[in-house]
């Protein structure tokens, strides 16, 4: 019985992080989850994801992608992202890669779910936030 239980617990210890259908749900349920913190109106999958793209050897990656409009009035694209950006820390922890410029988007990453947002809002009260997943395994 010693034997058995070690080899058990070795088992276990062989997870090397998520799959891309794994790290591709996690993905839409942030980028929805942030619309929701937002309390989005008239939300809308833009890209519906949950399809491996190839990235060779076994390997793929998923996106997702939705908008949203905004309940409170019609803010900037600079505003409407950093929204967005102050309704992901209540959704997952993300760190923010490139800021925030007039008329360019804000990426973050999230290291643990191999997963990365893009806050590309357009103005007039939409909330646009499109993603992906790294290039993981396919299973």
């Amino acid at each position: 019985m010693a034997v058995v239980i070690p080899l058990a617990l070795t088992g276990c210890d062989s997870d090397d992080g998520p799959t891309a259908a794994q790290a591709g749900q996690t993905l839409k349920n942030h980028i929805l989850g942030v619309l929701h913190e937002r309390t989005a109106l008239d939300v809308t999958i833009t890209d519906a994801g949950g399809k491996n793209v190839s990235c060779g050897d076994g390997m793929a990656k998923q996106t997702f992608a939705a908008t949203g409009r905004d309940s409170a009035g019609d803010p900037s694209p600079e505003g409407l992202n950093a929204l967005m950006i102050g309704a992901l820390g209540r959704v997952a922890d993300y760190r923010i890669v490139s800021a925030d410029s007039p008329g360019k988007p804000v990426r973050a990453v999230n290291a643990d779910t191999r997963t990365t947002l893009v806050f590309q809002s357009p103005g007039n009260g939409l909330y646009a936030v499109a993603g992906e997943t790294d290039c993981l395994p396919v299973s």
